[in-house]
C-alpha cells in the first residue's frame, strides 16, 4: 500500500512539473519580441557570414556609375558649369563611396569621388555668384531661397564628411558651415531650420523636408572634424536648431525621426536618453518579419501623385538607413533584430547590377520621365545597405 502511494505521489509530482513547463514556455512565447529569432551566431561568425554574402565591387561599380549618370545628365547642369547636388544620388555617394573604397582596400578616392567634391568645392568658393539650383523665375516663388538652404546643407555636410576621414577641418568645409549658418531661419515657427526645396516628393523635397534638413545639418555639424560642434560662436545657432529638432519631433514622419536619431548619435545631448529609447522601439516595431522594412510604412498616410498603391514590401532604403543608424546610436551587433536587418541587407544584393531595390514614394516605375530616373531610389538605397554592411564587417 506504502509502494502504491509512493508511485501515485511521484506521478503526481511529475504531471505538476509538466502543467508548469507547460505554463512557463507558454508565458515566454507571449512576451517575446514579435520577430523570429536568428539561430545563435557568434559574433565572429555572424560578420563572416555576411561579409562573405554581399559583392562590394559590385556595389562599387553601381554607385561609380549612377555618380557618373547624373553628373553628366543635362537636366542636372548648373551655373558655372556645375551640376546639382541630389539627395537621391550624390549625396548618399559622398557618404558611401569611401566606405567601399576602404573595404576594398582603394589607395585613392575614385575619379567620380574627386569630381563630386570638386564640384562642391566650386559652388562654395562661387557660394555669392553662383546661380541658385532653382530660382524664383524658372520654377516658382521661394525657388531661390529653399535652393539656398537645401544647398548650403548638403554642400557641408559632403566636404564634413570628406574632412572627417582626415581629421582636420578644411577652409572649404569652413566656409560651407558658415554658408549653411547663414541661412538658418531665425524667426518664425520654423526658427532653427532651413527653407528647403518642395516639390511633392517624399521624403526629400517635400512640405516636411526641411526637418530632414535640419538633421541633415545637425549631421554635418557633429561629423565635422577637431570638435567644430564645441565652437562658441556656433552656440546660439546651435541652440536653435536644437530647440526646432526636440520642437517639431512629435508631428515628424517616422522616417524623420530615424534621420533625427542618426543625428542624436553625432551631436551628444541634442535629444535625452528616453527620447532616442522611443524613436529605437518605434522603428523596430516596425520591422517586417523577415527583417527588412518598407519605406512606405515609414511616411504614414503619403499618397502616390500617380494614384498608384504604395509598395509594401521591405526595401533597401529603409533597411540600410535605419540598420546603419541602430549601429549609430550603439545597438550591439548581436541584437537580434538589427542581426536580422544586416541578413537581410546581405541576402538581397541584386549581384548583376550591384544594386539594392527601393520604392519611389512618389510614383511607380511606369511613370518615371526615363527608366534611368527610376533608379534614383535604388541609389540612395544601395549607398546605405553599403554604409549598414561595410560598418558591420568592420565590427
Amino acid at each position: 500500500m506504502t509502494a502504491t502511494v509512493q508511485r501515485i505521489s511521484a506521478l503526481a509530482v511529475c504531471l505538476l512539473a509538466g502543467i508548469i513547463a507547460v505554463c512557463w514556455h507558454t508565458e515566454t512565447r507571449a512576451a517575446a519580441p514579435r520577430l523570429p529569432k536568428p539561430t545563435a551566431t557568434h559574433p565572429n561568425q555572424l560578420e563572416t557570414k555576411i561579409a562573405n554574402s554581399w559583392d562590394r565591387k559590385a556595389a562599387a561599380a553601381y554607385l561609380d556609375q549612377r555618380a557618373a549618370w547624373w553628373m553628366d545628365w543635362p537636366k542636372a547642369a548648373r551655373d558655372h558649369e556645375t551640376f546639382c547636388v541630389s539627395c537621391h544620388t550624390a549625396v548618399p555617394y559622398a557618404l558611401s563611396r569611401p566606405a567601399l573604397r576602404k573595404a576594398l582596400a582603394e589607395e585613392t578616392p575614385s575619379a567620380n569621388e574627386r569630381r563630386l567634391l570638386e564640384n562642391v568645392t566650386k559652388r562654395v568658393r562661387l557660394w555669392k555668384e553662383v546661380a541658385p539650383f532653382y530660382s524664383d523665375a524658372d520654377r516658382g516663388v521661394y525657388k531661390t531661397v529653399e535652393s539656398r538652404g537645401t544647398e548650403s546643407v548638403l554642400n557641408a555636410l559632403i566636404l564634413a564628411s570628406n574632412d572627417a576621414q582626415h581629421g582636420q577641418l578644411s577652409n572649404d568645409t569652413r566656409t560651407a558651415l558658415d554658408n549653411m549658418w547663414a541661412e538658418q531661419q531665425t524667426i518664425g515657427n520654423k526658427k532653427g531650420a532651413w527653407s528647403w526645396l518642395r516639390f511633392a516628393n517624399e521624403p526629400w523635397e517635400a512640405d516636411d523636408s526641411d526637418y530632414y534638413g535640419a538633421t541633415l545639418a545637425a549631421i554635418a555639424v557633429g561629423t565635422a572634424p577637431g570638435n567644430y560642434r564645441a565652437r562658441p560662436e556656433i552656440q546660439n545657432n546651435l541652440k536653435m536648431l536644437r530647440e526646432y529638432l526636440n520642437r517639431e519631433c512629435t508631428a515628424q514622419t517616422a522616417i524623420n525621426r530615424v534621420v533625427l536619431l542618426w543625428a542624436s548619435a553625432k551631436v551628444p545631448g541634442l535629444l535625452e536618453p528616453q527620447q532616442q529609447k522611443a524613436i529605437i522601439k518605434e522603428v523596430l516595431d516596425k520591422q517586417q518579419s523577415e527583417g527588412g522594412w518598407s519605406l512606405a510604412s515609414m511616411v504614414g498616410s503619403w499618397k502616390r501623385n500617380d494614384g498608384t498603391p504604395q509598395e509594401a514590401k521591405s526595401d533597401g532604403y529603409a533597411t540600410g538607413l535605419i540598420a546603419f543608424v541602430l549601429q549609430h546610436v550603439g545597438i550591439p551587433q548581436e541584437n537580434p533584430q538589427l542581426s536580422l536587418a544586416l541578413a537581410w541587407l546581405a541576402a538581397n544584393q541584386n549581384k548583376t547590377e550591384g544594386s539594392w531595390l527601393a520604392y519611389s514614394l512618389n510614383k511607380n516605375e511606369a511613370h518615371h520621365l526615363t527608366p534611368s530616373t527610376a533608379l534614383f531610389m535604388n541609389d540612395a538605397a544601395t549607398a546605405y545597405a553599403v554604409l549598414a554592411l561595410t560598418n558591420a564587417n568592420q565590427h
